[in-house]
């Protein structure tokens, strides 16, 4: 494992490289969403249905990568995952229905859900060793490359086919794999701190193990990651259409709206350690969940585009540092097996919320349905309340 503060430094950063290419790659291709849905002629439903297979990919994915992590190690996953990522994102503009696209976006779901299962257990092992609560510092990565690969959708929309943006997005994540994974796979998982306390309360604790107990637990906070990746997944599907269907914005403009969410995200995250240490598990959960339902009520209901971004910051700001607490606490109390329980539910609902929108929209309206964000991010804040004495240990 790695012995030496240098190694932890190398392995913190190529980490990082590879959760901000998740977040731009996945950005890239969810600002295309409105070209590609008009490429298809699908209706709302048939987009919803489409988009499941993301959903499905992911979780059946999620379900099998912690084996698989066990078996070949993080960071080879990590890199495997990180090369068929970069290959999906080109296949969507190639389609031309809704059950094509379904099909390619199974492939992509796939791959998605592989390579966050894979780096967020790479990412608690190093928590562990570094006994410190970095977690949020690697999910700000994550929104960074989404602010980024966003507000790229945004100036090349007007310029660029779908086809070849996501085409560009393969080409740069096929070179970064190229270069960070050759660090990431001669670096090895760091272990336990050697001379952490048996007793101590920091993330140096060594994992329990799963029994129902811990598994209960390790749900709950699954539970909390999936609440709130549902808003993540939502704004990132639906934002742009909402903000270019709804409030008449031009495409470049829709796609601002996710950038400024991913901003408020990122800059939420960046301060997460802080803020962690601060205030603690409890207080960030209930006070981030109840900040993301005002924002999102805000943002869905706006009758202007300035207000509904302005909401979109706020959601950003509330849930920014939810599900890196939310998955640091499961892979501290049950190790990798509870990242991969935690991260399956956590980003089920960040897959599974986009389709269901997408229903809830031809039922009622698009905006009503975004408020059921603000219903889970409530959710997640009352959960957190009541999980408190767990997740304070």
């Amino acid at each position: 494992m790695p012995g030496t503060t240098t190694d932890l430094t190398r392995l913190r950063t190529t980490l990082t490289v590879f959760f901000a290419l998740d977040g731009f790659i996945f950005a890239g291709w969810v600002v295309r969403i409105p070209a590609i849905k008009q490429q298809t002629g699908a209706s709302a439903s048939a987009l919803g249905l489409a988009l499941l297979g993301v959903s499905a990919g992911a979780v059946i994915t999620m379900i099998l990568t912690g084996r698989l992590c066990r078996r070949y190690g993080n960071h080879q996953v990590t890199v495997v995952c990180a090369v068929l990522l970069s290959l999906s994102v080109a296949l969507p503009p190639l389609t031309h229905s809704a059950l094509t696209l379904g099909a390619v976006l199974l492939l992509f779901g796939s791959a998605y859900g592989g390579i966050n299962v894979a780096f967020n257990s790479a990412a608690v092992d190093l928590v562990r060793a570094l006994q410190r609560p970095i977690m949020p510092s690697f999910h700000a990565a994550f929104s960074l490359g989404g602010m980024i690969g966003a507000g790229l959708g945004g100036l090349v929309a007007g310029a660029l086919s779908p086809t070849r943006h996501l085409l560009g997005l393969t080409v740069i994540g096929l070179v970064v794999t190229a270069l960070t994974g050759r660090t990431l796979l001669r670096l090895r998982p760091p272990g336990p701190p050697e001379n952490s306390p048996a007793s101590s309360p920091k993330e140096g604790t060594r994992p329990r193990r799963l029994n129902s107990r811990t598994r209960g637990l390790v749900i709950t906070f699954g539970l909390i990651a999936l609440c709130t990746a549902y808003g993540e997944g939502a704004l990132a599907d639906w934002s742009a259409l909402h903000l270019e269907q709804d409030l008449d914005a031009t495409p470049g403009a829709a796609a601002v709206g996710y950038s400024c969410f991913a901003l408020a995200m990122t800059i939420g995250r960046l301060t997460g350690t802080r803020l962690l240490e601060r205030l603690g598990r409890t207080r960030t959960l209930v006070y981030g969940g109840t900040t993301a339902a005002v924002g999102m009520l805000l943002g869905a209901l706006a009758p202007s585009l300035w207000a509904a971004l302005l909401g979109f910051v706020i959601t950003g700001l509330g849930l920014a540092n939810l599900f890196p607490v939310a998955v640091e606490r499961a892979g501290a109390l049950a190790g990798s097996d509870g990242v991969a329980i935690a991260s399956t539910l956590g980003y089920g609902g960040m897959l599974l919320g986009p389709p269901a929108i997408g229903f809830m929209a031809d039922w009622f309206s698009l905006p009503a349905a975004l408020t059921s964000v603000a219903v889970l991010a409530a959710t997640a804040a009352v959960i957190g309340f009541v999980t408190r004495r767990t997740a304070e240990r």
